[in-house]
C-alpha cells in the first residue's frame, strides 16, 4: 500500500463514456442526467498516505475520475506517482465503487470497496482490497466525518490484516475562499506506522492540520502539516509540510 497516479487511459475512457451519454445538442430545458462525471488533477510536494510518504519525500502527480449515479452509486479511479521500488513500482492505481446517500436528516453515509493496484511492481503481489465506510454530518459550522477501513488478511499484507479508524473536521470560512481542516487516524495491523518504521508492534496514530484557498471555481491551493507515530525516518515518516495545487473538472 505504498501509492500512485490515477490511470490516464482509464480516466479518458470513463470521461469518454460520460460524454457519449450526453446528446451533442441537448436542450437547455432537458432534466439533469442521472449520470455525471467529475474529477481532478493535482500536484503535491509529497504523497503522504496515512502519515507516511510513498513518494520518498518528493513531488507526486495525482488524479481522479468519478462516475456518479443519481441513486447514490458511484465508481472511480484514482492514481498517483510513487517512489520507484521493486515491490510497488512507480505508480499506484486505486479502483473503487460504492454508495453514498443521506441516512438521516443532515447525516450522509458512504460505503464501498477500494482496490489498491501497483501495475508496474515486479516483486511479489502488492495489491490490496480494502472495504470502507464513513458517516458525515454537521456540528454547527463544522463538517465532521468518522470512518473505518479494514483490509482482511491478504498475501500482500504478509498474511496479516489491517484496521484504520479516522476522524476529519473541516470548516469553510463564510464569505471567504478559505477552508480549514484537521485529520486524525489510527492504524492497527500490517500497515501500522510503528511496524513500518521498525518501532515495534502495536497501533500508531497519524494526524494533520491544513488550509486550502480557492483561487477560482476549479483551481485551489493548499498546505498541511502532517505527523505520524513511529521512528522518524527522513522522507518517509518524519513530520512534513505538504503543499497541494489542484484543478477540478
Amino acid at each position: 500500500m505504498l501509492t500512485s497516479v490515477r490511470g490516464i487511459v482509464a480516466a479518458t475512457i470513463l470521461a469518454g463514456c460520460g460524454l457519449a451519454a450526453t446528446p451533442a445538442f441537448a436542450d437547455e430545458t432537458d432534466p439533469p442526467s442521472d449520470v455525471t462525471v467529475s474529477g481532478n488533477v493535482a500536484l503535491v510536494t509529497d504523497y503522504r498516505f496515512r502519515g507516511l510518504s510513498l513518494s520518498g519525500g518528493d513531488f507526486a502527480v495525482q488524479g481522479t475520475i468519478n462516475v456518479n449515479h443519481s441513486s447514490g452509486f458511484y465508481a472511480g479511479v484514482w492514481a498517483s506517482s510513487l517512489e520507484d521500488s521493486a515491490v510497488y513500482g512507480s505508480t499506484e492505481v486505486d479502483v473503487y465503487a460504492g454508495w453514498t446517500g443521506e441516512v438521516a436528516s443532515g447525516v450522509t453515509a458512504d460505503v464501498g470497496l477500494l482496490y489498491y493496484v501497483y501495475p508496474n511492481g515486479t516483486v511479489g503481489d502488492a495489491n490490496v482490497f480494502e472495504p470502507y465506510a464513513s458517516i458525515t454530518g454537521a456540528i454547527g459550522p463544522v463538517t465532521a466525518k468518522v470512518g473505518v477501513a479494514y483490509a482482511w488478511k491478504q498475501n500482500s499484507l504478509g498474511g496479516d490484516d489491517n484496521l484504520y479508524l479516522y476522524n476529519d473536521l473541516s470548516l469553510a470560512i463564510p464569505e471567504t475562499p478559505l477552508s480549514l481542516s484537521t485529520h486524525i487516524g489510527y492504524t492497527d495491523g500490517a500497515l501500522s506506522p510503528k511496524v513500518l518504521t521498525g518501532a515495534g508492534l502495536g497501533g500508531g496514530w497519524d494526524y494533520s492540520v491544513g488550509a486550502s484557498y480557492a483561487v477560482t471555481k476549479n483551481l485551489s491551493v493548499g498546505v498541511s502539516y502532517i505527523g505520524v507515530d513511529g521512528t522518524s525516518i527522513s522522507s518517509f515518516s518524519n513530520d512534513a509540510v505538504v503543499g497541494t495545487l489542484k484543478f477540478a473538472f
